[in-house]
């Protein structure tokens, strides 16, 4: 039988599956999905000095591009996620900022269109239910207690895409809004957050899962009040989410996490704004000013860091050469660990037959050289 034309096989790369690296690997690449067998005639693509790894799975994201997930158009919307896969995101859940309740509804109905037509993995909903004394690069003014009935409101305006919630739940409604949200399969993250340790604790027995950018919008840990950071790097049952862009961490923060809780525990996110890919200038983060220079990004009043400017092949290369993480570790944080915890490892996450044919080539220095998604090129490796 002849091979279908777009029958690939990846071949002499170092390829990272879930048991491990495999010297001169090959991934089998058949239509949209990874095949454990090569079709007849298929054509082959020489990665010899290469690596093969899964595609990066994004779970907090705000925009590049130019262009603001918040607050932008479907077109705009769309470059935003056209931006992040070419570097190498192929899996993206856009992250929502603070805003008026009946704004974040409008939102929501607009993402979920691209999560039904599968540009988007979901939609994540960071602020309006974040604390004051914690607000970072949200607007205080339209701040608000996580009330079930706000929360559930803004879960039904996404019709079944909503993936995540960040919360203060040491707020008035906040153990209560975890246990609604839990029941309905969608993430409770503790973030942005005043909470003690104890009431931290309370909060994971509730049922919050995710610890959103750890460290950051957060009590710092403390040897007579620990607070939120010791209690979420403890419980096995909370990933935390780390934003590797050299400005948000001190790398011994970064190793800490990584020590303590373990690369299984790890989700490497961006939590990227308007300038990701993008450059520096004056940018709007909903209703809040930004300007980001040499790459940082911070609010107009008040100075406070202004999410990211980050792609995750910076942060994976930064994490294996600089941190010295291991690269089958880092691969658990920035594709398994994420499409796990948003129900999709049976698509995404590994290179794995029957999966989307999801993956990033980079070279023996860990620079991006190739893009491919659902079995198409998004930047078809130049070689030779």
């Amino acid at each position: 039988m002849a091979a279908r034309a777009d029958s690939t096989v990846l071949a002499g790369a170092r390829v990272v599956l879930p048991t491990g690296t495999v010297e001169n690997g090959r991934v089998i690449v058949d239509g949209a999905r990874i095949s454990g067998s090569a079709p007849e005639n298929a054509r082959t693509v020489e990665l010899a000095g290469h690596w093969v790894v899964p595609g990066f799975v994004d779970m907090h994201n705000h925009g590049g591009g130019g262009a603001s997930f918040t607050s932008g158009t479907v077109d705009e919307v769309l470059t935003g996620v056209r931006t992040h896969r070419e570097h190498g995101t192929t899996t993206l859940v856009a992250s929502t900022v603070t805003g008026e309740m009946d704004f974040l509804a409008q939102r929501a109905g607009v993402l979920s269109e691209l999560v039904e037509q599968g540009d988007l993995a979901g939609i994540h909903f960071e602020g309006p239910f974040i604390s004051p004394c914690r607000k970072g690069a949200h607007s205080e003014q339209l701040l608000r207690h996580p009330d079930p009935a706000e929360v559930r409101k803004l879960m039904d305006a996404a019709r079944g895409t909503a993936k995540m919630f960040t919360l203060a739940t040491e707020l008035p409604g906040g153990l209560e809004s975890v246990r609604m949200l839990a029941e309905h399969g969608v993430i409770a993250a503790i973030g942005h957050t005043d909470a003690t340790y104890e009431q931290t604790v309370e909060a994971i027995d509730a049922g919050a899962t995710v610890a959103t950018h750890l460290f950051n919008a957060m009590p710092p840990l403390a040897h007579r009040e620990p607070g939120p950071i010791a209690a979420l790097l403890a419980d096995e049952r909370i990933t935390v989410e780390l934003i590797n862009d050299g400005t948000h961490l001190h790398p011994a923060a970064l190793e800490l996490a990584y020590r303590h809780a373990g690369a299984s525990r790890v989700a490497l996110i961006t939590d990227a704004m308007d300038a990701a890919g993008f450059g520096d200038g004056r940018y709007q983060l909903g209703p809040l000013a930004v300007d980001v220079r040499d790459g940082v990004a911070r609010l107009v009043e008040g100075g406070s860091i202004a999410g990211s400017t980050l792609t995750l092949d910076t942060a994976f290369r930064r994490s294996v050469t600089l941190d010295r993480i291991p690269v089958e570790d880092v691969v658990e944080s920035i594709s398994a660990n994420p499409a796990r915890l948003l129900g999709l490892y049976d698509r995404v996450g590994s290179l794995e037959p029957g999966k989307d044919a999801d993956l990033v080539v980079l070279d023996d220095d860990f620079v991006l050289k190739g893009v491919m998604r659902k079995g198409e090129w998004v930047i078809e490796p130049q070689l030779g």
